[in-house]
């Protein structure tokens, strides 16, 4: 397997984002040392009460637990880090007025789990491949990620190959990286947790952010209700979904979500604001498919043409 590439802390969001657009994958090492040890000392309990075993996809001898963020302060702060927001800007931004979190979760590989199949996130949403990416995912090292101990498996630049190419043995590559470190990437790289042949356990917490206009895989408002959610930072607030995902989406009682965690909303109601209706202006539209004008009889001296999807093959 070879060396997978990865940058200092101190790198710019823009060199992260370009070899994130490259590769579909980036690496920043020990990005976060501090809160990433926070993170594991809080959550170390309720690692300790999950169940073991799943189905084979999700491990056997692995322990998941959801709902990061009333279980630690540090996954808050982990959730919006800057470099991560900067990552989400450049890469969903084009495509939505507002991205959200759309999952967060510990990953524990214990000794002797098997490798994970290879797999793209972006599967949740019916997409051919290679599309612009409705994920970015990212990986956080709670404790150090090895070839041997699971670390995640990615197929750099896979995000561009067409959907139903597979890897050869040798374009797969374990992210190892220290603890505190991040694997940043996008919906469409292949990838799975690696099998965990040592003695230690490999602890990573899953964060993914998606398109404001998509489902969310983790239902975010029953994990963070309003009670829980009122307690949270208002930029985690808005991106677990206490926010508009565009113009007229999301709204509640004809106005912002935010107002349900606000003491004494202000304002009439709105189903949008000036800030995402501005945004939305910049989105750049996607096409479903391949289309084709399909002539339909002519009405009044008119000719009329209808756009259906044309087949793919």
């Amino acid at each position: 397997m070879s060396n997978l590439q990865r940058f200092p802390a101190s790198a710019s969001a823009d060199e992260l984002a370009g070899a994130l657009e490259r590769n579909g994958y980036v690496i920043v090492e020990r990005l976060a040392v501090d809160l990433a040890e926070r993170a594991r000392g809080e959550l170390a309990p309720h690692i300790e009460s999950a169940p073991v075993g799943h189905s084979p996809f999700l491990g056997l001898r692995t322990k998941r637990v959801g709902a990061m963020f009333r279980r630690s302060l540090a996954a808050r702060e982990l959730a919006t880090h800057p470099t991560l927001l900067a990552l989400a800007d450049r890469v969903l931004l084009p495509h939505c007025a507002r991205y959200q979190l759309n999952y967060s979760g510990i990953m524990h590989l214990m000794p002797g789990a098997g490798a994970q199949s290879l797999h793209r996130d972006g599967i949740l949403y019916p997409f051919l491949h290679p599309c612009p990416p409705t994920l970015m995912p990212a990986m956080w090292a709670l404790s150090d990620f090895t070839a041997e101990n699971g670390g995640t498996h990615v197929v750099p630049g896979s995000h561009l190959w067409e959907h139903d190419r597979q890897p050869f043995a040798d374009e797969i590559v374990a992210a190892a990286m220290p603890a505190g470190s991040v694997l940043v990437y996008t919906s469409g790289l292949l990838h799975g947790g690696g099998p965990n042949r040592s003695n230690v356990d490999r602890t990573g917490m899953a964060l993914q952010y998606s398109l404001g206009w998509l489902r969310q895989e983790e239902n975010q408002y029953l994990a963070n209700p309003p009670e829980v959610a009122r307690a949270y930072p208002e930029r985690l607030q808005r991106l677990i979904g206490y926010d508009f995902g565009g113009p007229y989406l999301g709204f509640v009682h004809g106005g912002d979500p935010h107002r349900l965690l606000e003491d004494s909303p202000t304002g009439i109601p709105d189903r949008s604001s000036s800030e995402v209706s501005a945004a939305a202006a910049n989105v750049q539209w996607l096409r479903w498919g391949e289309v084709r004008a399909v002539p339909t009889p002519a009405r009044a001296g008119r000719t009329v043409a209808a756009m259906t999807r044309a087949p793919t093959n």
